[in-house]
């Protein structure tokens, strides 16, 4: 049971900010080859937030099944464009290549009153009880991140 207004826990801060950074396709493909090579496999689907997959992956170690599937992704990841590994496994979250080539062009004050808007929106539902307050940061953070 959460308390609106009490601070939230560690573990809840530590998810939330994995969830707002983005995945890197360099390093899920090397995790992925890296199952090809330790006998533990799967490290990938973790770390693209994929836990169902990532434990099918390790009850399955002992057979070759998972050591295929983890080269065939690892070879998979490298081949898709950033964008398309951006669509598939960071839904929503800005690319830090992308953001690295548009360093802020300038804000424009109409988009600031939209988030402005979606904001006191958000809030209104998270007082209502309709939205957790882990979903209410997480949707607050990026909303913000629009703006910065």
């Amino acid at each position: 049971m959460t308390v609106f207004g009490s601070p939230p826990s560690y573990s809840t801060r530590v998810k939330a900010s994995m969830l707002s950074k983005p995945k890197s396709r360099k390093v899920a493909s090397l995790l992925a080859l890296s199952g090809v090579v330790i006998p533990v496999c799967g490290l990938h689907k973790f770390y693209l937030g994929q836990p169902f997959w990532g434990v099918m992956y390790l009850l399955l170690c002992w057979t070759p099944i998972p050591r295929i599937a983890s080269a065939i992704e690892g070879v998979w990841y490298l081949l898709q464009s950033q964008d398309q590994f951006d669509l598939n496994f960071n839904l929503g979250i800005e690319s830090t290549v992308s953001s690295s080539e548009n360093p802020s062009a300038g804000i424009d004050p109409a988009k600031v009153g939209e988030i402005a808007d979606a904001l006191r929106q958000l809030d209104s539902l998270r007082q209502e009880g309709l939205v957790s307050e882990y979903e209410f940061e997480q949707k607050r953070r990026q909303l913000l991140d629009l703006i910065a």
